[in-house]
């Protein structure tokens, strides 16, 4: 006999730690960034994604415009400043031209910076020197990962945990939890009536999008989970109410009523 679905509550029971490559120290990494267990893994969704196919070039760059570019670290060093504030200097650079990455107090930029690393930038490029430049943008690195959608993850430099770390663990959990598939309450019926996506495909499509607009559907079915948890949350306490509590009798006899 197969084993049956595993429900919501079922990866809530099992440890983080049961994820290949999770050891003492990376379990206390991700219990600092509030994951415990696998449906804490699986609920954390990436925050955006890098459209490889949709992505500008260094050389496509205009000033003042917020921009994403996908990069590679060329250098990166730390700039003694005589005041207290810290400020870190970096230049990367793609196949059609380079670009200046400022930041200020930020010192652990240093280190998470590796000379070669692919990097997604986000930011406002402005001219400094007579060269672009971006100040305190918005930097995740993304690995060495070649799909056409790359799914970036919250990141916390406190916690040194990277993106693509998050996505091999949870595409592990994934992994796992395929022969039985993560249950679904939707009857496939109404699945097929409202064109949802079943949870576990959900679950996959959020994480690993084929495309944009996979990913929607994914969102839009997670989003439809939430709400009806609430809505089961909320007729089950006004049930409960009803059973414990007698209503208020009113005595409808007065003057009005023989009106």
């Amino acid at each position: 006999m197969a084993d049956a679905p595993l429900t919501l509550s079922d990866l809530a029971a099992l440890d983080i730690a049961t994820i290949k490559g999770v050891g003492d120290k990376r379990r206390e990494a991700l219990n600092e960034f509030g994951i415990h267990n696998v449906l804490d893994l699986l609920t954390t969704y990436p925050r955006r994604y890098v459209d490889r196919t949709n992505e500008a070039h260094v050389n496509e760059i205009v000033e003042g415009v917020e921009t994403l570019v996908l990069v590679k670290v060329r250098n990166v060093r730390r700039v003694p400043l005589r005041t207290r504030r810290s400020m870190v200097t970096a230049t990367v650079y793609d196949d059609t031209g380079s670009l200046g990455l400022t930041f200020f107090n930020q010192p652990w930029r240093e280190r998470q910076l590796k000379t070669d690393a692919e990097i997604a930038v986000f930011g406002k490029p402005e001219m400094f020197r007579g060269k672009l430049q971006m100040t305190n943008p918005i930097v995740d690195i993304i690995g060495d990962k070649t799909g056409r959608i790359v799914p970036i993850y919250p990141q916390s430099e406190k916690v040194n945990l990277s993106t693509w770390e998050i996505a091999g663990w949870v595409r592990n959990a994934l992994e796992r939890a395929a022969p039985r598939t993560i249950g679904d309450p939707l009857p496939a019926a109404i699945r097929e009536r409202l064109a949802m996506l079943d949870r576990h495909a959900a679950f996959n499509t959020i994480h690993f999008p084929e495309s944009i607009v996979e990913k929607e559907r994914a969102r839009e079915r997670l989003a439809f989970d939430e709400l009806l948890r609430v809505q089961l949350v909320l007729v089950r306490r006004k049930r409960a109410f009803e059973r414990n509590n007698k209503g208020i009798r009113h005595v409808v006899n007065g003057e009005m009523q023989g009106r």
